[in-house]
């Protein structure tokens, strides 16, 4: 359907009603098999499935069965238990990723991500705390969470100059859309089954919309955006925009502008 068209529908009904029945169209479980949170759904114990579900995000760029297909290949070599693989590994066993490739992602990336998961998890319990700042309050948004996220990840021993293009952060005004993705499936919970809900100390009215060329541009065709850039601060504008419709869960409307855009309605 044309632009034009979905103005003509906007004009006899609600925004917010056309965009809340495309999320209750594509925020449901039939969404998830040519999705990247696919991969994460392969598993129940939590930190597999934030190992899973960041490395997914990570490399979600190009075609989705592509994507899919790549982060299945990790979870191979990894023996298909990534947390225990992780924890458990010995040197030997990294000779197995050293021809693992997606698109700019490569062997040197790889294997910082796994000595950065193995020195993490050490201390830690879940990848959540890595993402929630100092004094941080229900009241700001995630731009403190993601630049404290990347400092950590960048600061690493044997931290390789080239890996950083792979971590984004709003401190380079960059949109953050696959971190921004990937903390959409940890935080917000609704119970339909494709978002898990598994972190508690960040709330779902903090997160920012992923946003990319697809996304921006059915917004703007919506009227949600005006901002010709797709950039940290279209984002935030974006995400104030749909807090509107949903202040407790503005990047619900993820599902309906990703849904829009992708599947070709507009």
């Amino acid at each position: 359907m044309s632009g034009l068209a979905y103005t003509a529908i906007i004009h006899h009904s609600s925004l917010k009603g056309l965009l809340d029945e495309k999320v209750g169209q594509y925020n449901r479980p039939s969404f998830i098999e040519h999705d990247p949170i696919s991969i994460p759904h392969r598993f129940t114990r939590k930190q597999d499935i934030e190992i899973m579900g960041f490395w997914a995000a990570i490399l979600a760029w190009g075609q989705r069965p592509v994507i899919i297909r790549k982060a299945n290949e990790l979870i191979d070599l990894m023996d298909g238990a990534p947390y225990d693989f992780i924890r458990n590994h010995q040197d030997d066993d990294l000779k197995r990723f050293l021809t693992f490739k997606h698109r700019t992602f490569n062997a040197t990336d790889t294997l910082y991500f796994l000595h950065f998961f193995r020195d993490y998890y050490q201390t830690h319990d879940s990848l959540e705390d890595a993402f929630v700042p100092p004094d941080f309050s229900p009241a700001e948004n995630l731009r403190r969470s993601l630049e404290t996220f990347h400092d950590r990840f960048c600061c690493g021993d044997y931290f390789p100059l080239r890996t950083r293009k792979h971590i984004a952060t709003p401190a380079r005004n960059s949109s953050c859309k696959r971190l921004n993705m990937f903390l959409r499936w940890m935080v917000r919970h609704d119970n339909q089954g494709v978002d898990f809900g598994i972190w508690q100390r960040i709330q779902p009215s903090q997160l920012v919309m992923p946003i990319d060329v697809h996304v921006g541009r059915v917004a703007r065709i919506l009227g949600l955006l005006t901002r010709d850039q797709t950039d940290w601060t279209a984002a935030v504008a974006l995400t104030e925009t749909l807090k509107q419709f949903d202040p407790t869960d503005p990047v619900k409307y993820d599902f309906a502008l990703f849904g829009l855009g992708v599947e070709g309605e507009m």
